[in-house]
């Protein structure tokens, strides 16, 4: 049996930023173990030892890693602002790998975007998520339908809708950070137009 240990889940889960878990145990294929949930980025001070929520997080996370690779192999994830993607770099990258597929969906770029990004040798496919989930964009992205997972257990959902997903990974315009960046819209308030 996997254990989360053994992968590149482990450092995160010491630290303490794996958080608000769907799903979090091996997948079912062998060496498999599966993460649903957010990567906190950034923590807020502690304040006389009361934990507080991160300041800011990897949200609605998909990923897979396999056992002793010290490597997710694939993910999908939010970012709300795409300015945050410095902590991004510094927390998860170095747990990439070159040969990995990677999705981040960003709230503050065009609606239209795609685009495809390396950054020290990992390449991202970066989309437009505004106003749904990762699932429901990674679902649609990968052709699949709730009908596919219906007979599927939590790390058989992760493992059919990753795997889909890197199949119908396709190229876009190929972009440097800078540039990528340089693109991003402000950010949206998240709490604007929410009843008080």
């Amino acid at each position: 049996m996997t254990s989360i240990e053994t992968t590149a889940f482990a450092a995160l889960d010491k630290e303490g930023r794996l958080l608000n878990a769907v799903f979090k145990g091996p997948t079912g294929k062998p060496g498999y173990y599966g993460f649903r949930g957010d990567i906190a980025l950034k923590f807020q001070p502690k304040l006389a030892d009361e934990a507080r929520p991160p300041e800011f997080k990897l949200e609605q996370i998909v990923a897979i890693a396999k056992e002793g690779t010290g490597k997710i192999e694939k993910l999908a994830g939010y970012l709300h602002d795409f300015a945050h993607f410095e902590e991004f770099k510094q927390i998860v990258l170095p747990l990439l790998s070159p040969d990995g597929a990677y999705f981040l969906f960003v709230n503050n770029v065009d609606l239209l975007a795609k685009y495809t990004i390396t950054v020290d040798g990992v390449t991202l496919t970066v989309l437009a998520c505004d106003e749904t989930t990762v699932w429901k964009e990674l679902s649609d992205y990968a052709g699949l339908d709730k009908n596919d997972f219906k007979k599927l257990d939590g790390g058989g959902k992760v493992d059919l809708i990753l795997e889909k997903a890197t199949e119908a990974k396709e190229t876009y315009e190929v972009l440097s950070i800078e540039d990528a960046l340089s693109r991003a819209e402000p950010a949206k308030n998240r709490n604007a137009n929410r009843p008080v």
